[in-house]
Parts: C-alpha cells; structure tokens; sequence
C-alpha cells in the first residue's frame, strides 16, 4: 500500500470511528476534500475564500447570490433607497437560529456594528456607512454618509449572529485572526443558515448537519445533503486518491495536472469555469528599505521602472502551459469580465521581454540587480508558479529567494503588509469598488485598503476610488472605475498573473452549481 493510500485509509478509519457515516445517496451523506483548512469558524474575522466555503454555509447575510450569481434576497426580503443616503431593508419574518431562537432586527444591528469592529475583516466592505438602526422588529436603515447605488451588494459577505449568543458567549467583537486570538467563536458557530456545526477539528475536519428549521427549505433548488463533512487533505496525491477509491464524494481543489485524466474517468463528473478572481504579484511600496532584501536605504520596488521590470521578466504564458498545465488564462486585467466596470483593453499583458527588464533595472539604478524574498502559501501549484517566477526573475538580476508558509502564517502577511514581495490571489464581487477599496486605497483603519499588501498609496487613485462608491449613476460609476482601472495599469502597483480554470471533481452521484468564485453552496447540493 502507498503512502498515500495508507494516509486515506487511516484517516477515514478515524472518520469512521469517530462517527458512523450515513452512506449512500440514499441516505444524502457528503464528504468534501480540500487542501485547505477554514481556519476559523469566527464568520467576521477572516475574508478568506477557504474561510467563506464554510463560514457560509452557517451564517447566512441580509442578500445572496442565485444560480447565475446574480444577487437575490437571503434574511432581507426587500429593500430600496428611501433617502439619497438611507437604505430601508425589511428582513425576512419567521427565521429561526439554530437554537429556536427567533432572527430579528436587533441581531442585524448588532452583527452589522460587529462586522465594522475591531478584529473583523470584513470592515473594508462597509466603508461609508455612518449607522445602521432598527426601524422595528423586521426592519433596518443604513445612514451613510454619501449615496451609494450598490449598497445591498456590500453586504453579501456580512454575516448574521445572535447578538444573544454572542453576549453568552463572550464574543461581541471579532476575533482578531491576526493575534492569534482564541475564543469561542473560532471552534463553535450558531447562525441561521441550511447547515448548523456539528464539530470543528482544524487542520482535520469539519462537520455540518442540515438545520431542520432554515427557513429556505421549501425551496425548491434545496438539495438533500443531511450531513457534510469536510476532510482538510493536504497532499494533491492524497486527495485524488481518496476520489479515485471513492472515499470521498467531491474534491474542490484537484490538481491541474490530473485535470484531464479525471475528465476521461466514467466515474467522475468535472465541473469547471474561469475564476472571477485574479492572481498577482505585488510589492512593498511603504518601507524606504526592504525588510526582506540586500539593498541598504533604498526600495527598488518604489521605483515604477523596477515594478515594469517584473512585468516583463515573468513568462506568464509559459507559466499557465508548463506549470499550470493550460489550466489558467494569463491576464493584464486588475479585475475579471465579470467585474463590473472590467476594460478588456487591459487583459493584454505586457510582453515578456527579458532584455527591456534588464534595462529598465539599469535605467533605475539597479544595474547588477537586487535580491528580495517572495512569500507564497505552500499550496502547490502556486508554490510552483513562485518557483518558475524566480527563475524568471533571476535572468534579468533580481535574486528572488522563495519562502513558502502554511496559511495561518502566510494570510496576517497580506492583511498586516510585513512582505516585500508576495503573490496572493483575489476573489472579488462582481461590484469593482470593494476590489479598488481592499486592494488599491491606502490602507486606514477605517476599512480602506485593508487587503493592500504592499501599503500602497495614490492619492488622486483614493479620490477616483470614494467617487466610485459615491456615484448614484450607473452608467457615469461604470466610467469612474475604468479610469482608476487605467491609472492603476500606469502606475503598476501589482502584477496581475492569470485567472485559474476553477475544477471540481466529484462522483457521478453529485449534482452541484458551481460559482465563478470556486465556492459551493452545500444548499443546493444532490446526492442520488
């Protein structure tokens, strides 16, 4: 027996041990395998995609997505501007959590106070929002302090909690992921969403049982999954291996290089689309010295003509072939087509051409080059393509040293911007303005730029960003961020690498509706 094989045996014994599976379709039972772990079940303290798989399925917020991901009401049944700055959402009547106790106005106020607090990461998408009140016992008012026109997209990934059993429990605020802080929120959960916690084993699963109370079940797109558990499986190999013997039903992360086989196995049904997020590089851009390099009292990447150096060193193209075996699409685009506001004029990349990035590195000072650490998640494939970037790297001068770590290191990184060099990946909205916000604002306390990495600031970029927020117009706002799309492509503060060809595979048993942002709602979910 291989490792590997022996790793999965082992491991679902313990499942199986630990608890007996209700197996079969019959008996609507699900294991999902991914390499990654929630990390937290706190739904405030992380704006993580591994984090929001799950979290989600829990906690549920004021709107949501359909099918065609388009948004849709969730515990707000309407709502409407009844001011040039107030938003009047009615929530949905009869909600229970999972506790019986009933969903009210209260507990939207509470959360959404919750969510713009200390600790939360999810702050930077409520930017403008002055005061959210209770109108009565179904109904809320969000104040802000300009127009906004897209408003109930911003709350898509607010959750909703008990203000009760945060109160018991001691966790009015949000935990604060980057201090490494425990409370009872990151191992227990209690929300109102399809699924309700069942047991919490970070780094080794997570079990959810359906909530016999959700308010959606008479849904008719409601699946039948009673019971899902999510098995954290590290090695690629592994987690094939367990798909392949049937182990487990639905792998959300397969490796690219197994794609195409798993497509030609009758067993197996692979969904695939082209993610709505993007992949970058991006730099330190705050420190006058490089934290992580060998160049004393000077920070090349301040420097426009070395961020264009990287650009053209980088093959991208031969990166998206070779390493992520055709599954990606290079790109030049900040933001995907299905972005509102996306310019496909910027999807073209600039051109790898080594000799103009050598000269550019002369031209800016840096004629031996420099050496500087990149930070990747050890997550393989993106491991690989950092791998192949320092190559690439290293031909025209810049001396890249790789340092993979685990997420729970490599994540406070981009949230606290102590890298100089790092790639990370994005998953936005389909509303451009909390990408330019999280991404591209100078970082504030406030929820600006809360996911710039490099603490990279542009003050006309700032104001065209808050005049995207504030425009009621659609057609004018739609204007407004292809012009700040434009000055970001000039000034470069980032490298965008490529969008990935999202891929599940799964049993033949499985029907599910996969997402642009490689989330699946367990919701929908069917098991034959």
């Amino acid at each position: 027996m291989t490792d590997s094989r022996r790793f999965v045996t082992g491991l679902m014994l313990a499942l199986l041990l630990a608890g007996p599976w209700v197996g079969g379709a019959r008996a609507a039972a699900l294991r999902v395998a991914s390499a990654f772990d929630p990390q937290t079940m706190d739904p405030h303290a992380l704006a993580l995609l591994y984090h929001s798989r799950i979290a989600f399925q829990v906690y549920e917020c004021l709107v949501n997505r359909d099918e065609r991901f388009a948004i849709e009401p969730s515990l707000a049944v309407s709502w409407q501007a009844v001011g040039p700055t107030t938003w009047r959402f009615k929530l949905r009547p009869g909600v229970k959590f999972h506790d019986g106790s009933a969903f009210t106005a209260d507990d939207a106020v509470f959360s959404i106070e919750r969510a713009l607090g200390p600790g939360s990461q999810r702050s930077f998408t409520l930017k403008g929002l002055v005061a959210v009140k209770k109108v009565d016992a179904l109904t809320i008012d969000f104040q802000l302090a300009t127009p906004d026109a897209v408003w109930p997209d911003k709350l898509i990934y607010v959750a909703m909690m008990s203000k009760a059993w945060a109160s018991t429990h001691g966790v009015e605020r949000a935990q604060d992921f980057n201090a490494k802080q425990e409370t009872h929120a990151v191992r227990h959960a209690m929300g109102t969403g399809p699924y309700r916690l069942a047991r919490y084993e970070p780094d080794v699963r997570t079990v959810l049982e359906r909530h016999a109370g959700w308010w959606g079940a008479s849904d008719p797109r409601t699946g039948n999954v009673d019971r899902a558990t999510y098995i954290a499986i590290k090695s690629d190999a592994t987690r094939l291996a367990a798909l392949t013997s049937g182990e487990v039903d639905l792998v959300l992360d397969p490796p690219f290089q197994d794609v195409a086989r798993l497509k030609t196995d009758p067993r197996l049904t692979v969904l695939s689309v082209t993610d709505i997020g993007t992949q970058y590089f991006t730099f330190d851009q705050a420190r006058d010295e490089l934290v992580q390099g060998d160049v004393k009292h000077r920070n090349p990447f301040k420097d426009r003509r070395v961020r264009q150096a990287v650009a053209h060193a980088l093959n991208v193209e031969l990166i998206v072939q070779k390493v992520l075996r055709g599954q990606a699409v290079p790109t030049g685009s900040f933001v995907s087509p299905l972005v509102d506001g996306h310019l496909p004029e910027l999807d073209r990349r600039i051109p790898y051409d080594p000799a103009r990035a050598r000269a550019l590195l002369s031209e800016a000072g840096y004629p031996q080059g420099f050496g500087v650490t990149l930070d990747c998640v050890n997550v393989f494939y993106r491991e690989a393509v950092c791998q192949a970037a320092t190559a690439m790297l290293a031909q025209v001068g810049i001396r890249t040293s790789l340092r993979s770590s685990p997420t729970n290191q490599f994540f406070p990184k981009l949230s606290q911007g102590t890298a100089s060099f790092i790639e990370f990946g994005w998953t936005p909205t389909s509303d451009a303005w909390s990408t330019l916000n999280a991404l591209f604002r100078t970082w504030d306390s406030g929820g600006g730029g809360t996911f710039n990495a490099g603490r990279y600031s542009n003050p006309q970029l700032d104001a065209l960003i808050d005049a995207v927020r504030t425009e009621p117009d659609l057609t004018r706002r739609r204007a407004r961020v292809g012009v700040a799309l434009r000055l970001i492509a000039e000034d470069l503060p980032y490298i965008p690498l490529y969008r990935r060809t999202l891929s599940w595979g799964m049993a033949k048993s499985v029907k599910a509706v996969q997402w642009p942002n490689d989330t699946m709602e367990l919701r929908w979910v069917k098991v034959n």
